[in-house]
Parts: structure tokens; C-alpha cells; sequence
């Protein structure tokens, strides 16, 4: 991982901010850690690290293809899918948690009126569920999720989206990623982009991004973008 305390600065203003979800916002990505070893357990198989790199920051559909060629599973992606789901409720209820750093930037975007959007790999309604537990979707101009491309990451075609969106060049919107897909999403799609890894995401290598930022509360991610930095660092 190109970890470092330099960081390459925008080469313009930004003027936007877009998040991803799983790993980055919320602690997701260790529960569907949780939740793809417990589906493998009941067959037999282990969750390797390898594996798990694989399947990050990838549409559900396609990481589970993934798990299924690896391991050399009879299922089929919709009964994997089907019994994910089952499995993933159970640990939501209990366990689900923000980043540290999330609210304390949501707050600092909206008081200097910098709009923000979520792209994310996960389906609609997944989405919106774990948004709405900590009343989220509403702080955010709008939602992409894997219904809404064809290509996902690490194509650029989310971020390409959602810059469109925001009637912003890519270089003036601020890419937050915690994978190296989505990391490769945002730079192709020529976003400035940070990595904000955490957990096993950690080891990955994110070539081409403006700074690898030890959280979201990361005072160069408010340099880059302009915003004060307040002391608060775990909200």
C-alpha cells in the first residue's frame, strides 16, 4: 500500500464530494466478511484473503461469481445470493456501525454547501436500508447503486455518472474509496481520489491515487477540499 504522509494536491478547486458505501461510510465490508465465511463454512470452504480481495468493492452479482469459480461451488449467484441475504440481516441489527469520522465531514460539507452523492456497488435497496438506520439518505443529493450501470467497478462508468450528475468535471469531485476497485473506478474516471482504507483493505494497492488517508477524519482530506478541521476526530 503507498502509504505516506504527502499527499498530491487537486489541480482544481472541488466542488464535490462522492462517497462509497461498504467499508468506507459503514463498517459493511467486515460483516460481509462475516457473512461469506459463515456461507462458506456450511460448505466446507475457507474465506481466504485472496479471495476476499477478489470480491471488494465489486457488484454482488459479480463477487459471488467470483466465489463460486474460486472454490468451484454448484451453486447458482441467486441461491448464494438469496442465502447472503439471510445470513447478512442477522448482523445488521447488531452490529452495523458509521466510520469514524463520517458524520463530523457530513457536517463540515453542508456548512461550506459543497454538494456530496454516494456511489455504490451495493443494490438499491441495501443501500437505502443502511442509510436509513442512521437517517442518511437525505444528506446526500443523490444515490447510485449497482441498478443504476452497467458496468461496475472498477469501471469508471459510476464515478463518470456521477460527476455528470453533479454538472462537475471529474477532476473537481473528491472520490472517497476504501478498496482498490473502487479506487481504480475514481482514477479512471479521473476523479481526485482518496483511499480510505480499513481493515483487510489495508494491504491493497491504490496506484494513482492523491493520498492513501488514514480515516475520513484525515486532516489533508479537509486541506484538499478547503474545510476547517475541528477536534472531534471519532464521530
Amino acid at each position: 500500500m503507498n502509504d505516506c504522509a504527502h499527499w498530491r494536491p487537486p489541480s482544481q478547486p472541488l466542488r464535490g464530494v462522492v462517497f462509497d458505501l461498504d467499508g468506507l461510510m459503514f463498517n459493511t465490508e467486515e460483516l460481509y466478511e462475516q457473512v461469506g465465511g459463515e456461507i462458506l463454512r456450511r460448505r466446507g470452504k475457507i474465506f481466504t484473503d485472496e479471495l476476499l480481495h477478489q470480491m471488494m468493492g465489486r457488484q454482488s452479482p459479480v463477487a459471488l461469481g467470483l466465489m463460486i469459480e474460486y472454490h468451484g461451488l454448484s451453486d447458482t449467484v441467486e441461491i448464494l445470493a438469496q442465502e447472503s441475504e439471510v445470513v447478512f440481516r442477522e448482523v445488521l441489527d447488531t452490529q452495523l456501525a458509521t466510520m469514524p469520522g463520517l458524520l463530523e465531514l457530513l457536517d463540515q460539507l453542508e456548512a461550506a454547501e459543497i454538494p456530496k452523492a454516494i456511489a455504490t456497488s451495493s443494490g438499491r435497496s441495501f443501500a437505502h436500508n443502511v442509510l436509513g438506520r442512521f437517517e442518511l439518505s437525505e444528506r446526500f443529493a443523490f444515490i447510485l447503486t449497482a441498478e443504476d450501470i452497467a458496468h461496475g467497478k472498477p469501471r469508471p462508468d459510476i464515478y463518470q455518472q456521477a460527476a455528470a450528475r453533479l454538472n462537475l468535471e471529474p477532476p473537481q469531485i473528491l472520490v472517497l474509496e476504501d478498496s482498490a476497485n473502487g479506487c481504480r473506478a475514481g482514477v479512471a474516471a479521473g476523479a481526485y481520489t482518496v483511499a480510505v482504507p480499513a481493515g483487510r483493505s489495508r494491504a491493497h494497492s491504490f496506484d494513482g491515487c492523491a493520498m492513501v488517508a488514514t480515516s475520513l477524519a484525515d486532516p489533508r482530506i479537509y486541506q484538499a477540499l478547503g474545510l476547517p478541521r475541528n477536534v472531534d476526530t471519532d464521530r
